[in-house]
């Protein structure tokens, strides 16, 4: 079975490069101010400039504006992955104007929030599912190396092609994939020394894991 990763939260060519030795299949860039690993267009152009057409370019945006969106779409990305209360409508209405990949990020915690999934399929092309943040916390779009129970997917029927996301790292991703059937999965956190700061040696590491190299 072949595994599809995505290193999310990419910020300079170390990481870049590591993620592009290592077999990813994406890098994920992100664009939403408050995170720690936020960049500004300009910068994630020239990450992508420096990367193989193969690789893809995943821009993360929290209930961004259009125009912020297009300036960042306007680097290179080759998708658009929605991480805030986006609706299938904003979704759907992105997928037109840009002529991307939406992606839909989806918070879990238990069976129920995978209720509203299945809304997604004809408004995005991907889900992520992640790991839901716990009440007040500072960031609750992600990133913010919390799992949750992969045994909720058990007998779910995914409505359209999915990645999973949340706590992942080189120890517990082969694990993830056997428990869930995972055919692509996601990690930032878990692949840093710091938060926003990238471990290329833990890159590697985890893109072995999922039998990348």
């Amino acid at each position: 079975m072949t595994i599809r990763a995505k290193i999310c939260g990419v910020t300079n060519r170390e990481a870049a490069d590591a993620a592009i030795a290592g077999g990813a299949a994406w890098i994920g860039l992100n664009f939403y101010p408050a995170s720690p690993r936020y960049l500004m267009p300009e910068a994630a152009a020239a990450l992508i400039a420096h990367s193989p057409a193969r690789l893809g370019k995943v821009g993360i945006f929290v209930d961004a504006e259009d125009d912020d969106i297009a300036a960042a779409v306007a680097a290179g990305l080759t998708a658009v992955q929605l991480h805030g209360r986006e609706s299938p409508e904003r979704g759907a209405t992105l997928r037109r104007r840009f002529g991307l990949e939406v992606w839909k990020a989806v918070p879990v915690r238990t069976r129920e929030d995978l209720a509203g999934v299945r809304a997604y399929g004809g408004a995005a092309d991907r889900i992520l599912y992640d790991a839901k943040a716990p009440a007040g916390a500072a960031i609750a779009s992600g990133g913010l190396g919390l799992r949750f129970d992969w045994r909720l997917l058990d007998g779910f029927v995914h409505p359209l092609p999915w990645l999973l996301s949340g706590g992942l790292d080189p120890g517990n991703v082969a694990e993830a994939i056997g428990v869930t059937g995972a055919r692509a999965v996601d990690v930032a956190s878990g692949v840093e020394s710091a938060p926003g700061i990238k471990d290329v040696d833990k890159i590697a590491a985890f893109l072995k894991a999922t039998g990348q190299s």
